[in-house]
């Protein structure tokens, strides 16, 4: 498919890219994407979460009342999960909540997410552009020529690029990654996806192994 290359002020140059269609036009896959989103979302959890349980809670292990003739239950330790002040049943352990995705499932789900995003329309092709140094205000700039001001946005760079990614850092609805870091969160995370010239070889070439 042919899309046509946008400058930084969003008017079209002239000039067009042919895009894969194995990559933007496939039939997005709901449950690879779902996949991969949960996989990244579990990848960010620390897992350092612990509540003790009654053999490691401080206190004393003796018999607190005999056994019979007391009219209630009978209890052995003030450490008993009943007591307030004793431990857990079954509270959360550190661990780690990652899980096992294959290659081809990561794969297909990006290009689900890129062909999703090109049939809403809300996925561009941009020539590549720098910045003479980093400054929010001329990445602002860029951003209102697109149209993209007051949108979340994720622009992908082609290769690294430290005035664009330090002028973006304080802007809260903007994200700027290279081409090797995209992912579906990312992607679908995104109201507007832009996608340098220069990042094209490089998704192409990730994408069709």
């Amino acid at each position: 498919m042919k899309v046509a290359v946008l400058d930084i002020k969003g008017k079209e140059t002239g000039r067009q890219v042919e895009l894969s269609e194995e990559i933007f036009g496939i039939e997005p896959s709901e449950h690879a994407i779902y996949l991969d989103v949960k996989q990244y979302l579990a990848n960010q959890r620390q897992g350092t979460h612990k509540a003790k349980q009654r053999a490691e809670i401080a206190g004393s292990t003796r018999k607190i009342k005999k056994q019979k003739g007391t009219g209630t239950a009978r209890a052995g330790s003030i450490k008993s999960p009943v007591f307030r002040g004793g431990g857990r049943i079954f509270g959360p352990v550190p661990r780690s909540y990652s899980f096992k995705l294959n290659k081809g499932q990561k794969r297909l789900a990006r290009k689900s997410a890129l062909s999703q995003k090109m049939s809403e329309g809300t996925l561009s092709i941009v020539e590549n552009f720098n910045l003479d140094a980093p400054s929010t205000k001329d990445f602002v700039k860029v951003l209102e020529g697109l149209g993209l001001e007051n949108k979340k946005s994720l622009i992908v760079l082609g290769e690294s690029n430290n005035n664009v990614y330090l002028s973006s850092r304080n802007l809260k609805g903007s994200d700027v990654v290279l081409n090797s870091e995209l992912s579906t969160y990312k992607i679908l995370n995104a109201t507007n996806v832009v996608l340098l010239e220069g990042s094209l070889e490089g998704i192409e070439e990730n994408l069709s192994k």
